[in-house]
């Protein structure tokens, strides 16, 4: 592998004085708006950035009152706040919904490259501590807005990925698969979890959300995303990484289910085929107008690239030693998201009540570039379908608004999913929101 991809993405920062000044010239973006999503996006030839574009937006939280923009017929309200940098959720059979306050293990804040990261990480709002905490929220007297919010589960390791499987609750720590039990109705659970296997999170643990979901036969399968861009650290480093996991937690065996997925972070089951979906993030630094982030079916066996390809069998040629021979067996995904959007939320419209033309596809949290200008992702699109597979329109916008007019960002959506009444909960972690998106009255 290039080790010099290691330290390319801090290339283009320097220390003056007690701060911090970054060049943000890089690449951009030449491709028409919206050429880059759908089934068929388009690809340019690579523009590889020896110094990376760094396009950060600065976080300006949302002011009293303020919301993002829903599509037409739709509204948008705020369903709780105060929230410790929500990310992913999950709803439970009586209605609650449990939502984890997390963000990445601490890290390391020695040397110049550490402190240039974790700059960056502050100024896009993800350097927050990690609350390691699961909150429930109840809305008691169905008004759309939850009136209870306590903590459910506390001293966690950077929870992200939760499941509910009978009474037993999984959630998926950054290192370990734990599981608790579960009684309805209840706002804590006070018990100890048990651990049903580790999970990699091997330094430096770049991608640590470890997503989750339940099948309808009581299987988990995990998301864990790669080590690295393109596997600059060494391929040892990424064993058991950049896959999806099966896992049967009555008896803790587990195998890899898909693999070559560089960061699969939200997953989902399709309705109508009853077949495992995702969301993945793709490769960096190779222009602004590559590599699409995508939702795609996630097939047993299948390889779907990383570090190697891209987009069934486009060669990243960056990577050393060339695998030419795994094009051959390289699938390919389904639906093109855009260049640099960072998918992170999932889920389908079978329980949703926003009527055409939410009415059958995938919902779609995009948290939003960091290496790319223009910005892009920062709202929540909706993907159309057709007999369960992804459908020949382009992605139509649901929620927007997060990213205002001067480049400033007042949140960035990450989950969705939906509550007892049939609308759409989307957790903002910078705005430390859960909107909630219903039909217009």
């Amino acid at each position: 592998m290039n080790k010099h991809f290691i330290i390319l993405p801090l290339v283009a920062i320097a220390l003056v004085g007690g701060g911090f000044l970054y060049l943000a010239q890089g690449d951009t973006a030449r491709l028409p708006a919206g050429a880059d999503t759908g089934r068929e996006p388009v690809f340019t030839s690579p523009r590889s950035e020896m110094i990376p574009t760094v396009n950060i937006a600065e976080v300006k939280p949302w002011k009293a009152g303020e919301k993002p923009v829903a599509a037409k017929g739709l509204a948008v309200e705020r369903f709780a706040e105060g929230l410790a940098h929500p990310r992913s959720m999950l709803r439970l059979p009586n209605g609650d919904i449990l939502v984890a306050e997390t963000n990445s293990p601490p890290r390391p804040k020695d040397g110049i490259v550490q402190r240039v990261m974790n700059y960056l990480m502050d100024k896009a709002g993800a350097g927050v501590p990690s609350a390691n905490r699961i909150t429930l929220l109840r809305d008691t007297d169905k008004d759309g807005r939850a009136d209870t919010k306590t903590a459910f589960l506390t001293g966690l390791n950077s929870p992200y990925g939760m499941a509910l499987i009978g009474d037993t609750l999984y959630v998926a720590n950054t290192d370990a698969l734990m599981a608790f039990p579960y009684k309805e109705g209840d706002t804590k659970i006070s018990a100890a979890g048990r651990k049903i296997i580790d999970l990699p999170a091997q330094s430096p643990n770049q991608h640590w959300t470890k997503s989750m979901v339940a099948s309808p036969d009581g299987l988990l399968y995990i998301g864990v995303g790669s080590n690295s861009n393109i596997g600059e650290n060494g391929l040892e480093r990424e064993r058991n990484r950049a896959v999806v996991f099966e896992v049967n937690p009555r008896n803790g065996y587990k195998r890899v289910f898909a693999s070559g997925l560089r960061n699969p972070v939200g997953l989902a089951f399709e309705p109508k085929s009853g077949a495992l979906w995702g969301v993945v993030n793709e490769r960096d630094m190779l222009g602004a107008d590559l590599v699409p982030d995508y939702l795609t079916r996630i097939e047993f066996g299948a390889f779907y690239g990383w570090p190697w390809n891209y987009w069934g069998g486009y060669e990243d040629r960056r990577v050393q030693p060339q695998r030419p021979e795994i094009r051959e067996y390289t699938k390919r995904p389904d639906y093109a998201l855009g260049n640099h959007v960072a998918p992170l939320g999932l889920t389908f419209a079978d329980k949703m009540k926003l009527g055409a033309p939410f009415t059958d596809g995938a919902f779609v949290g995009l948290h939003g570039s960091w290496n790319r200008k223009p910005a892009s992702g920062y709202k929540v699109v909706f993907v159309g379908f057709d007999d369960g597979e992804a459908g020949k329109a382009k992605p139509v916008d649901v929620l927007t608004g997060f990213l205002d007019e001067d480049g400033d960002a007042h949140g960035r959506p990450v989950d969705v999913t939906a509550d007892a009444q049939g609308a759409l909960l989307v957790s903002d972690d910078v705005g430390g929101i859960v909107w909630r998106v219903t039909m217009a009255q």
